[in-house]
């Protein structure tokens, strides 16, 4: 069986999940240090701050303050601008240096525009007059507080959920995924544009979650689009919506993707497979954050994060025609390149342990783990398929396992033969002569990988790592099937 790690189990990886329920209350209540020789001052402070739920510290002196921020942290200051001994503005210079994320509000009873304007330019959040208006005051700690509220359980969730190998509903300590969790860690908080790149099947859709709900915007919709998977006549409806009567069947107004992920984020997987002219409408939309339904003359702001995924290497796939050359850069503000499940098989078992919890939740039943020869059949497996293949498997294994423990038997026969055998002894091999040009040997490789599977295009598509509308497209240039019957089968498949 898989040695039971250090850590209680992953648990349940649905995507949907709220990432802040692993917080505990106690983590995300904010610190507030009052800053003010008169102790009077101080207390009341102290009163309309704990009432808010903050934790509340105190000090006399600039001096005393300064000496408190070097052993403990704090999230908030609240600083009278007349001390002995150091003034505000040389307290807060001070303080922006030594903790540059801690925020500062100011309180004087000389209070002036010039002085105010002053302490702004040196990074203070805000600025209060004495007396002290406690209705001012409570206002002032309550945009601060939902302000470092929301970055504090954003801080809190990443420490744990990468203590824990994961982060959001991707899983595994290896270097690579570590890399990955780096970047996303670094991309989510802002508004940029994310290209995810990588084979079918690695988690692009899952980086894009994670991505949302590590951002400003996870409390608003996260919407996902597959473009490959919609017929090209629907696509532009899908994406910006139409009026009623804007084309034949028409019948009411649709409401676009843009405006059903208002104020949060848009996946747009598979983007290498939107036809050209839409590629041209999708460019101006994130240019201008305006968009115009189909049959419609009036345009609508959108305010929307848009993150792209292909399965294609973008820069091929802009030579070939298939991606515009401006809208792949505007697109690619930030690139995470997701790596096959055969680059970073040190996170099987992780993987294993997380997604065994999830199906056996979804099926009702109570299978823990996996056999050591299981696991030594999945550590020597390609898995070309990658995490969908192994979350597949293993959805499999649970239905049929009979007790707790996934064992060879459970698997599905014949796991672990190579499907395709290409050595040149193999009369059924694809061979591959000196000289055969890149486009052939791509040609004599898709043909082999249908003929078995059956002519299942479906699987070989899986198989090949390339969406369904790319397999028809190249067999339509190999001549193999007519148009009309690639098209009704495409059709028969996506439904």
């Amino acid at each position: 069986m898989i040695p039971t790690p250090g850590r209680p189990p992953l648990g349940k990886t649905d995507p949907s999940r709220d990432l802040s329920r692993e917080v505990s209350r106690e983590e995300l209540r904010i610190r507030l240090l009052i800053v003010d020789d008169e102790q009077s001052i101080r207390k009341l402070c102290i009163t309309v701050g704990e009432a808010l739920g903050f934790i509340c510290l105190e000090a006399e002196s600039g001096e005393s303050a300064l000496a408190l921020l070097e052993e403990q942290p704090v999230h908030m200051i609240l600083s009278d601008m007349v001390m002995p001994h150091m003034s505000g503005l040389e307290f807060l210079e001070k303080v922006k240096k030594l903790v540059p994320r801690t925020e500062v509000a100011l309180m004087t009873g000389h209070g002036s525009i010039e002085t105010a304007v002053q302490a702004m330019k040196l990074g203070a959040y805000d600025y209060i007059t004495k007396p002290i208006d406690t209705n001012r005051l409570r206002t002032i700690l309550q945009n601060a507080g939902a302000l470092l509220g929301a970055r504090l359980e954003l801080e809190v969730t990443r420490r744990k959920l990468r203590d824990a190998g994961s982060l959001g509903t991707l899983i595994g300590p290896s270097k690579k995924m570590q890399e990955i969790f780096r970047l996303i860690e670094m991309v989510a908080p802002s508004t940029a544009s994310v290209l995810i790149t990588g084979a079918s099947g690695t988690g692009k859709e899952l980086v894009a979650r994670t991505v949302h709900e590590l951002s400003p915007r996870r409390t608003k919709p996260f919407v996902p689009i597959n473009c490959a998977a919609i017929p090209e006549t629907l696509i532009e409806s899908e994406i910006f919506g139409h009026e009623k009567g804007a084309f034949t069947g028409a019948l009411e107004r649709r409401t676009g993707c843009f405006e059903l992920a208002e104020g949060g984020t848009l996946l747009l997987d598979e983007i290498g497979e939107m036809p050209i002219a839409t590629q041209a409408k999708l460019l101006r939309v994130l240019e201008d954050h305006k968009l115009r339904r189909l049959g419609s003359k009036v345009e609508t702001t959108v305010d929307v994060r848009v993150l792209a995924a292909t399965n294609k290497v973008p820069e091929e796939a802009v030579a070939r025609g298939e991606l515009r050359n401006d809208l792949y850069y505007r697109l690619n503000v930030f690139n995470i390149h997701m790596p096959t499940l055969r680059e970073h098989k040190e996170d099987v078992p992780e993987l294993v342990q997380s997604l065994l919890a999830d199906m056996s939740a979804k099926h009702g039943r109570k299978v823990a783990t996996i056999s050591e020869a299981v696991l030594n059949q999945f550590r020597s497996y390609s898995w070309p398929g990658n995490v969908r293949e192994l979350r597949n498997t293993l959805e499999r294994a649970v239905i049929v396992c009979d007790g707790s423990v996934v064992e060879t038997k459970h698997l599905p026969p014949g796991f672990g033969q190579t499907t395709l055998r290409t050595s040149v002894e193999d009369p059924d091999g694809v061979r591959l002569g000196v000289g055969t040009t890149v486009g052939e040997a791509e040609r004599l490789l898709i043909l082999k990988t249908l003929e078995a599977t059956g002519n299942n295009k479906t699987k070989a598509a899986e198989i090949l790592a390339i969406s369904l509308k790319t397999l028809h497209n190249k067999l339509k240039e190999y001549g193999s099937v007519s148009a009309e019957a690639t098209a009704d089968k495409e059709e028969e498949e996506l439904r």
